[in-house]
């Protein structure tokens, strides 16, 4: 559980977070600056976390790592810091802070609950070529570091030349705010900046200020959330154009139900002697009526299709299943909280895949349903392992932080093979009883009828790619936010707007591949399942386009390692976005085409 903190470095302020544990460990994090864990040596209750005065309080420091790349994060001794005596202790956090690249150290820093330290001296330290060369290499990279909030030292013009001096800073300022017995916020500062030269001792000093405040414990993160930034005026303008585009696709598609397909049934339904009338009236038919001999033709590549649309319903519901979490547990009080409930609800909800898919494949006639059941269990899961091995190999090679430990690759794969993959089994064997029994409405012809050619924008791959349009512009602008928390140091709290653009993007996808379908029938072409299927996911696509525009326009990322880990996890965000619009796409699409061919005539 999270005790928030502001944090106030010299150049600048921040918020922080501050994590208390059941035996009262806490980290701070912070917007590209510093962790600062504060922790008593005897339990504090998990429910409370109080403290008695002059309980030890661990101070624990964290990672380093240039402040415009979040992702590039080392051991944070890897900088000739004071370095405790012995071996410190080490602690690692859940799942989700584990992913996250968090490795706490105990700095061995001396502090007492509500026990006030006056500059005091934490070690010297004597500087080398080699020191001051990784310092100074530090200081032009911005270095931040998880311990105390600020950069690692500063560029001071030099009045005797045109260079910068490379200045370090040597005091760290510690400022505790309280409420009784529970901490409630820090504020830090850095002091006495002192120029790094061959030779010279400095004197690494802390101290330790206690402060009462009114703040209680239950509000104590409200300070770590930026309301002016997320309930920005243009947040709500862009749920309100949102909701009208709902209301003009819904409205479209009506028109298309209510109107033209009862036109068309009219007209379908006629029974006229009358050669010319008949002449007439065939000549006046929709193309959509001319192929219900094979509508429901099984499409090309039916595992795969019965495999993504059923993992698609997973990610559907376990997207939904987060939110809904986040907003009643405040899962962003914790650190790697949203991960953790991630994985485990993905786990958990691999029922919902294997149903889908067992029930879609085996209406279609599948006979090889154990290939498909494997394939739905293992496709995503294999994606996103194919991309994170690469990642982490090459954080490994830059000797990060981000490199995910083997007993953690190890944790994962158990949650998945224990308990994703039986369950993803189970759904599929359920599925193709229960809902496998083929039930078209109209009978699929033997001799295929031969597709007529079509106007250039009447074609699946236009269909497909102006499909994904209208879906990317109703969550267009909470993209923005959502990168921006993910790539620079901002807390995503603001799950209700998450929950109606969700829920807007899943109603805006299923009218336009309605739409879109609607479109293809009518020119007498019927591989609607796959259009269907890329015209929703082509979503995904633009929100990578937009994912290149954000990267070299609204962040100042840097090197081999940041880029490829900012391009890898867009990827394997994409890639689940798509299956997710995709496969909601092709299930509404599949409900209109089911309804429209149900009543009317078919030999």
């Amino acid at each position: 559980m999270a005790v928030p903190l502001w944090v106030v470095g010299l150049k600048g302020a921040s918020i922080l977070d501050f994590k208390v544990d059941g035996d009262g460990e806490g980290v701070e994090e912070g917007q590209g600056f510093i962790f600062l864990f504060l922790s008593p040596a005897t339990f504090a209750s998990e429910s409370d976390h109080k403290y008695q005065v002059d309980d030890p309080v661990k101070l624990w420091v964290n990672k380093v790592g240039p402040y415009n790349n979040p992702q590039e994060t080392y051991n944070y001794y890897i900088l000739p810091f004071c370095h405790p005596a012995g071996d410190p202790a080490h602690k690692w956090g859940g799942l989700g802070e584990v992913l996250g690249g968090n490795e706490l150290i105990d700095s061995l820093v001396d502090i007492k609950f509500r026990k006030n330290v006056d500059k005091s001296l934490i070690c010297r330290l004597d500087l080398t070529a080699e020191k001051i060369k990784q310092f100074k290499d530090a200081i032009e990279n911005s270095y931040w570091f998880e311990f105390f909030m600020g950069f690692v030292g500063e560029l001071h013009p030099d009045k005797n030349s045109d260079n910068n001096k490379h200045v370090l800073y040597t005091h760290k300022s510690i400022t505790v705010k309280y409420n009784n017995d529970q901490i409630i916020h820090v504020n830090l500062s850095q002091e006495t900046p002192k120029p790094l030269e061959d030779g010279k001792t400095l004197d690494m000093t802390y101290s330790v200020k206690w402060v009462p405040t009114n703040i209680t414990f239950g509000r104590r993160f409200d300070v770590y959330l930026d309301y002016p930034f997320f309930e920005h005026q243009i947040h709500w303008f862009s749920i309100f154009n949102s909701f009208m585009m709902v209301i003009f696709l819904t409205g479209l598609v009506s028109m298309i139900l209510m109107r033209t397909l009862r036109n068309d049934y009219a007209k379908y339904a006629r029974e006229d002697d009358d050669l010319e009338t008949l002449e007439r009236d065939v000549s006046e038919e929709s193309g959509w009526k001319l192929v219900h001999g094979d509508v429901f033709r099984p499409p090309q590549n039916l595992v795969l299709l019965s495999a993504v649309v059923g993992t698609g319903a997973q990610l559907a519901s376990l997207v939904l299943l987060v939110i809904l979490l986040a907003i009643v547990g405040t899962l962003y009080v914790g650190r790697g909280a949203i991960v953790t409930t991630f994985i485990v609800c993905y786990a958990l909800t691999s029922f919902i895949s294997g149903y889908v898919n067992g029930g879609m494949y085996s209406r279609h006639g599948g006979k090889s349903w154990i290939k498909s059941m494997i394939l739905a269990a293992s496709l995503f899961p294999f994606m996103c392992f194919g991309i994170g091995f690469i990642l982490n190999t090459i954080a490994i090679f830059y000797g990060s932080l981000a490199a995910i430990p083997f007993g953690t690759m190890v944790v994962v794969f158990v949650i998945w093979a224990f308990i994703s993959f039986p369950l993803g089994l189970l759904g599929t064997v359920v599925g193709r009883n229960w809902s496998g029994a083929p039930n078209n409405p109209c009978r699929v012809k033997t001799i295929p009828r031969p597709i007529p050619e079509k106007k250039w924008y009447l074609t699946p791959s236009v269909v497909s790619m102006m499909g994904g349009l209208l879906p990317f512009g109703s969550i267009f602008i909470e993209m923005y936010f959502v990168f921006t928390s993910f790539w620079n140091y901002k807390v995503y709290y603001v799950y209700g707007f998450m929950l109606l653009v969700f829920l807007i993007l899943i109603i805006v996808t299923v009218c336009v591949t309605i739409v879109g379908t609607y479109f293809l029938l009518n020119a007498e072409n019927y591989h609607w399942q796959w259009t269907s299927f890329f015209s929703a996911a082509s979503t995904a696509v633009y929100v990578y386009f937009y994912s290149i525009y954000y990267y070299y326009v609204k962040t100042k990322m840097s090197g081999f390692f940041q880029t490829s880990f900012y391009f890898g996890y867009t990827l394997m965000f994409c890639l689940g976005l798509g299956i997710l619009c995709g496969a909601v796409g092709y299930l509404g699409s599949n409900l209109f085409v089911r309804r429209i061919y149900r009543n009317i005539k078919c030999d």
